[in-house]
């Protein structure tokens, strides 16, 4: 019957690194210091071909996804699924593992992998001067990009209200325009003539 195990451990990195590195085959390789290859399509080996697997789907700083495998299992046993939860928590980052569709019999053993070749290690080099360095790299290069996305949203959200905005004056001013044109002209009333004048009396009379 399938087994399966959960792990909880605390790395002293931010969840940027945590997931950067998981996910990058130099780095993956430097913390457990056993070769990790990127396979592409998001495939992937890990402890120098031990392990065989594929990204299945990935959460940006959050959770990661993978089927895996390992040469212990046999030709009938199901790929099993490894999720990674990870939890910003103090100066760092909790770090769960969810490993299911485990063979039977091989729970114990890759329990005791993952906190010997996983937590141990990444705990080591997490608090090392260069996983240090390349912690806060990563977490800058995410902070950058999450700003420049937001810029971009502003910015965009700024065009839209503009756009709007001289539509609705557009909109208004041909309706100004229409009802002009249809509004008729107003006629002008005949000039009375003037009344004449004293003095053209005066002269009639004369004239008589």
């Amino acid at each position: 019957m399938a087994e399966t195990i959960r792990l909880t451990d605390i790395i002293p990195a931010s969840p940027q690194a945590v997931y950067a590195a998981w996910l990058d085959a130099e780095q993956h390789s430097r913390i457990t210091n056993s070769p990790a290859t990127d396979e592409g399509d998001g495939r992937f080996t890990a402890g120098a071909g031990y392990i065989s697997g594929r990204t299945v789907s990935a959460v940006p700083h959050s959770k990661i996804v993978q089927s895996w495998r390992t040469k212990h299992f046999g030709l009938n046993d199901v790929d099993s699924t490894v999720t990674v939860e990870l939890e910003p928590f103090e100066e760092g980052t909790r770090v769960t593992i969810t490993h299911t569709d485990i063979p039977d019999e091989q729970a114990d053993s890759y329990r005791d992998g993952w906190n010997a070749n996983y937590f141990t290690p990444m705990k080591a080099y997490f608090s090392s001067p260069v996983g240090r360095a390349w912690s806060a790299l990563q977490t800058a290069r995410v902070t950058a990009r999450s700003r420049a996305l937001e810029a971009v949203k502003v910015v965009k959200k700024a065009r839209k209200t503009v756009a709007k905005k001289l539509k609705a004056i557009g909109a208004k001013a041909k309706a100004l325009v229409s009802a002009r044109k249809k509004k008729p002209a107003k006629k002008s009333a005949p000039k009375k003539r003037a009344a004449p004048k004293k003095k053209a009396k005066a002269a009639a009379k004369r004239r008589r």
